[in-house]
């Protein structure tokens, strides 16, 4: 197990409704660690996303993600990273020093999770999941640039995904 001086890290990365908060609770379950979303964390420390976005623009939301990103892995434990957070070089520069998981789904698998969703950047889309395809098909070489190991959550059963990339973690140790 980790020392006091490193905790257990492990970051989870991908597109919107890849099951990164799902999965990532299930995970730090299983390796008895704790969990944080760095979405909700932002929400918490500065308002809705949404209105971030409205109000001061992306790069300034990019910004408070990273400093988010940044208090995450040095607190330890499974992180869920917000879908864009892989498109700031700084913050894709930090993950490079920890265990990364891309948690990739297909766009048929997730059509239905976007649906009825407050996604900022599919806000007003008639057609969500060709705006989701098209971020995803944008942001998917950082994904890869930043990711140890790579699970598809499309069609498997959320505790059989959190049970692999659990025990894939503990091998890191």
């Amino acid at each position: 197990m980790s020392s006091a001086e490193q905790p257990l890290t492990l970051v989870l990365v991908g597109p919107m409704a890849a099951g990164k908060t799902s999965v990532g609770r299930k995970v730090a379950r299983l390796l008895a660690v704790p969990f944080v979303d760095t979405d909700k964390r932002i929400a918490a420390d500065h308002g809705p996303i949404p209105e971030i976005f409205t109000t001061h623009g992306e790069a300034h939301f990019r910004a408070l993600e990273r400093d988010a990103v940044r208090a995450a892995v040095a607190e330890g434990g499974v992180i869920s990273l917000g879908g864009g957070a892989v498109t700031d070089s700084a913050t894709r520069a930090l993950l490079r020093r920890h265990p990364v998981v891309f948690l990739t789904v297909s766009a048929d698998a997730v059509a239905q999770r976007i649906r009825g969703s407050a996604r900022p950047l599919l806000a007003g889309e008639d057609d969500p999941v060709s705006r989701w395809r098209d971020i995803f098909d944008q942001r998917r070489s950082w994904y890869e640039e930043v990711a140890d190991l790579t699970v598809d959550t499309s069609r498997r059963p959320m505790r059989a995904l959190a049970e692999e990339i659990a025990a894939w973690r503990r091998k890191q140790s």
